[in-house]
């Protein structure tokens, strides 16, 4: 599971009226799935990450570094 520890960004879109779900870690991939609800969004976006680190294993191209972030206490 550590392959996925990259930023999933979900937000409204009222132009599509759903919410969207991107990956900003991965080149050229601002808008990748979407969902009717939150909910749904996260479960498609989960699918579409775990799609798009296998595509990037079969090709043999290396993954982009996960962004991190630190949480001050």
């Amino acid at each position: 599971m550590n392959r996925l520890k990259y930023q999933m960004v979900i937000q409204w879109s009222e132009e599509d009226d759903c919410f969207l779900v991107g990956f900003p870690d991965f080149p050229g991939q601002q808008w990748r799935t979407h969902g009717e609800t939150y909910e749904e969004a996260v479960t498609h976006g989960i699918e579409a990450l775990e799609s798009l680190v296998m595509a990037y294993e079969t090709s043999g191209d290396p993954l982009p570094e996960p962004s991190t972030v630190c949480a001050i206490a």
